[in-house]
């Protein structure tokens, strides 16, 4: 009878491309960990020549800088903190460790509800977005076309654009949860294999022993009848 380990019986080991989650869960952790190297560069060359990245209050037609140099820092920080996390998911699939994939799914958990609670404000609040539009610099590529559309449909097509960003959003979750469950079940079936092969050891005793002793006893005496 073929046997079926069973961290496959109860959900899904295969995502997008038909790859295993381990391989969806590396490639995922590898591409978060060069967009945010590539977001990390920018900021730091933004910090060596900030003239070149600063806006305005004026264009801004606000009251503060739009990039001034305690924004930097602290997006060098987060920057720095999603490399780190990155790394580690892409190592703990690697390795099959799964705590170290822990940090990697609460950030996807923690980036999935702020883009729930943008949707609900749009939703909630229409208006914000042509007043958000409105404060943009004139140099903003298509500003004035986004603001001649009726607000209506420029919310419809927004949550339309958030919905699929959330559908695709809690793939992408659900693939590293699969991959972290998959990881725990492995191991968790190596050490009963490892355990019920160690008992079988010492509680059964070889063949061949067995059959030798088997035959070097005496046969019970005859029956004799009343």
């Amino acid at each position: 009878m073929k046997m079926v380990a069973p961290w496959t019986r109860f959900y899904s080991n295969s995502c997008c491309l038909c790859c295993h989650v381990r391989t969806g869960t590396i490639l995922l952790g590898v591409w978060y960990l060069l967009i945010n190297a590539v977001v990390l560069l920018i900021l730091l060359s933004a910090l060596a020549n900030p003239d070149e990245y600063r806006v305005s209050s004026s264009e801004l037609r606000g009251n503060l800088d739009f990039i001034d140099e305690a924004n930097i820092y602290i997006a060098i920080a987060i920057s720095v903190l999603m490399i780190v996390i990155c790394a580690m998911a892409t190592y703990g699939a690697y390795k099959q460790r799964s705590a170290w994939i822990i940090p990697f799914f609460c950030y996807q958990i923690f980036d999935f509800a702020l883009n729930t609670l943008v949707a609900i404000t749009v939703l909630v609040y229409p208006n914000s977005i042509q007043e958000y539009i409105r404060q943009l610099p004139p140099e903003i590529p298509y500003r004035d076309d986004i603001m001649s559309v009726n607000p209506t449909c420029l919310v419809l097509i927004i949550l339309l654009f958030f919905s699929i960003i959330l559908t695709f959003k809690s793939y992408l979750i659900s693939c590293v949860w699969n991959c972290y469950r998959y990881i725990n079940g492995r191991n968790a079936s190596d050490v009963l294999v490892y355990v019920t092969s160690s008992d079988t050891t010492v509680l059964l005793p070889p063949y061949s022993d067995t059959a030798a002793t088997g035959t070097a006893k005496e046969p019970p005496p005859p029956y004799v009848s009343a």
